[in-house]
């Protein structure tokens, strides 16, 4: 079995991008290093390559639990990050209505404002 580490990391590649994940490395500090190590093993290497559920499905429910939770920036990051995981625009609308019902008003219509912005950036 490969390391959990490098899994992540690859894993983490794949969906957010080369560049980001790059620039997210080179901004490390002996602050944060341990906690950036843990996301990639725990997040990306253990729950991201379990299998049950594909990278769609996984992403699908990532945007929904960020919009629910108002985590702007981490939700901006995965929406731009739909284009590696076959989530449509289409999606994200659905998504944000189901949010809307479950967690409230304020946090689709926030996540809504979110990805105007993020798509409209990608035009």
């Amino acid at each position: 079995m490969a390391d959990r580490y490098e899994e992540g990391m690859n894993k983490r590649r794949e969906i957010l991008g080369e560049e980001y994940v790059d620039r997210a490395e080179e901004s490390k500090t002996a602050f944060d290093a341990d906690f950036q190590d843990f996301i990639t093993r725990y997040a990306w290497g253990e729950v991201w390559e379990r299998g049950t559920l594909d990278i769609r499905e996984r992403h699908l429910i990532t945007l929904a639990i960020l919009c629910a939770l108002g985590t702007r920036e981490e939700l901006a990051m995965h929406l731009k990050a739909t284009h590696n995981t076959g989530v449509t625009r289409d999606d994200v609308r659905e998504i944000f209505h189901q949010v809307a019902v479950y967690a409230g008003l304020p946090a689709a219509n926030a996540g809504f404002s979110i990805a105007k912005k993020v798509f409209a950036e990608d035009e």
